[in-house]
């Protein structure tokens, strides 16, 4: 016979990895710039965004330890923080004050984390404080990258490092609170009877 019992899950390690997670962002960042160029367009911020939310997927799902869905929280990073940028860099005519930045990734949150919430494993208690909390935390990102100088008048396509540790490093709080226990399978061996027959 075997049972599933709920494993307590280490929150300080998973959320100094899932932290750490935050070199996928500027990973993100570079690779976008390459393909789309800087977000200053509107087929540009798609694509930009499309290639953005992949990496930065892959990165959150590696980070997760495999928490996440691969299978479903890649593809919904990847379309929802397209469709994001796209209207966020859209409404703010892709301007670059700390105003048009914060608006722009308080939209790309919204969509961004509407698709993630979906995508969050079966199990997961108060998946929409996901969505509610992404558009903050994705605006205080913008923020705090421009707050602390990076150069945001280049039109990049996600907030800096500094923007991406303060994310990561939040977010992640909420992410292990949010997620459901491990389910273990403990399998229980027969056991040896205390005398055993003897052949004579």
């Amino acid at each position: 016979m075997s049972s599933s019992t709920p494993r307590r899950y280490a929150p300080l390690p998973s959320w100094l990895i899932w932290t750490a997670g935050f070199i996928s962002f500027p990973i993100a960042g570079i690779a976008a710039g390459a393909i789309a160029g800087p977000v200053n367009r509107h087929l540009a911020a798609l694509v930009a965004g499309l290639v953005t939310g992949a990496v930065i997927g892959t990165g959150q799902w590696l980070a997760s330890r495999r928490r996440l869905y691969a299978s479903r929280w890649i593809p919904a990073s990847t379309v929802g923080m397209g469709l994001g940028l796209l209207l966020g860099a859209t409404t703010v005519g892709f301007g670059t004050s700390l105003a048009a930045l914060a608006l722009m990734g308080g939209l790309t949150g919204l969509l961004l984390g509407v698709a993630q919430a979906f995508a969050l494993p079966p199990g997961t208690r108060h998946r929409w404080a996901w969505a509610v909390a992404m558009p903050i935390l994705w605006a205080l990102g913008w923020a705090v990258s421009t707050v602390v100088g990076i150069a945001v008048e280049q039109q990049f396509s996600i907030f800096g490092s500094t923007g991406a540790v303060t994310f990561s490093a939040l977010s992640g709080i909420l992410l292990l609170w949010l997620l459901p226990p491990i389910a273990t399978s403990q399998a229980r061996r027969p056991s040896i009877p205390a005398t055993a027959s003897r052949r004579g």
